[in-house]
């Protein structure tokens, strides 16, 4: 059987998932086992039911099946019209014929309920999740951490360094590791964060020696200096100088800086701007200074180094 409970798109291309799509036998054995599996919509007709191409047969998903709503939420149309095109998790309910035609009744909702009932409600806060992204806003990136179930994750728990938008991180479809930093009790809702993956700022600092000359992007400038960053969980402060070499830097530029200093004490990285480019700087691939794959769960993480005064530190 393939396995369960992955972001929506994860399974679509695996053998198991081929064999249950390809024939109405395939669909069959995907409804007695009682199995999750995928395939993409190829349309949405003026009720609001979802249709699929499913082993020579059509699928339909019912509006009233697309999702599982939480405690208070309400069912939007828009989550089902944003479905065409894309892959979508469901088990198969029925098989039968409708006007002479044989077609496989679908619900979303009831893998979804699964999913919530058999996995997430498992779930703690600390555990490392996969997870896909979904859509961004300028609070935060909406995850599916599991059969089109969304989680937030908020833009200023992408990592230390600021930013004004997650789009500055992450871009839409891309799979991407988080932990899970709370659980709202009363409606369910997952709320994410990744900068307790991105190393801390020893383990970032080591990447840098006083002396070079490296590249990083422009995240802040303020009256007193203008904020560079590193890496995403390391960034340094540029001094103003006095020759109009920084009168015309904008956030998102990409900057050639020479490292003056690094301070573990006070986690500080003193940096002169040597060069800017307007260009906006592409998404660079995330860097986990934690092994996803094989760390299920983190109880604690502390960013400052020993050396420094100040702690940061989160505890799950």
């Amino acid at each position: 059987m393939i396995p369960k409970y992955k972001p929506e798109g994860m399974t679509i291309h695996t053998p198991e998932n081929k064999m249950y799509t390809a024939s109405v036998a395939g669909l069959e054995r995907a409804m007695q086992a009682g199995a999750i599996i995928e395939d993409v919509a190829v349309l949405c007709d003026s009720e609001m039911n979802l249709h699929f191409e499913l082993g020579g047969i059509r699928g339909i998903l019912p509006r009233a099946e697309a999702m599982l709503c939480r405690p208070g939420e309400q069912f939007k149309d828009i989550a089902v019209i944003t479905r065409v095109g894309k892959p979508v998790c469901f088990k198969v309910q029925d098989i039968r014929s409708i006007n002479g035609e044989c077609v496989a009744l679908l619900s979303r909702k009831e893998a979804q309920r699964e999913c919530a009932m058999a996995h997430l409600a498992d779930l703690i806060a600390g555990d490392i999740l996969k997870v896909k992204i979904t859509h961004l806003e300028s609070f935060g990136a909406f995850a599916d951490i599991g059969c089109g179930i969304s989680a937030l994750l908020p833009v200023d728990s992408l990592s230390v360094s600021r930013i004004s938008h997650p789009r500055d991180r992450l871009t839409c479809g891309s799979y991407v590791y988080a932990v899970v930093k709370s659980i709202d009790e009363d409606s369910g809702r997952f709320f994410l964060s990744q900068k307790e993956l991105l190393g801390t700022w020893e383990e970032n600092a080591a990447l840098f020696t006083a002396g070079q000359t490296v590249a990083g992007i422009i995240r802040s400038v303020e009256s007193y200096g203008i904020f560079v960053e590193l890496m995403p969980n390391l960034a340094g402060l540029a001094e103003l100088r006095t020759d109009g070499v920084m009168q015309d830097v904008t956030v998102g530029d990409t900057a050639a800086v020479y490292i003056k200093s690094m301070i573990p004490e006070r986690m500080k990285v003193k940096l002169i701007l040597i060069d800017t480019h307007s260009a906006s700087a592409e998404i660079a691939p995330i860097r986990y200074f934690v092994d996803c794959e094989h760390t299920q769960h983190l109880d604690t993480w502390q960013y400052s180094p020993s050396a420094s005064s100040r702690i940061i530190r989160t505890v799950f």
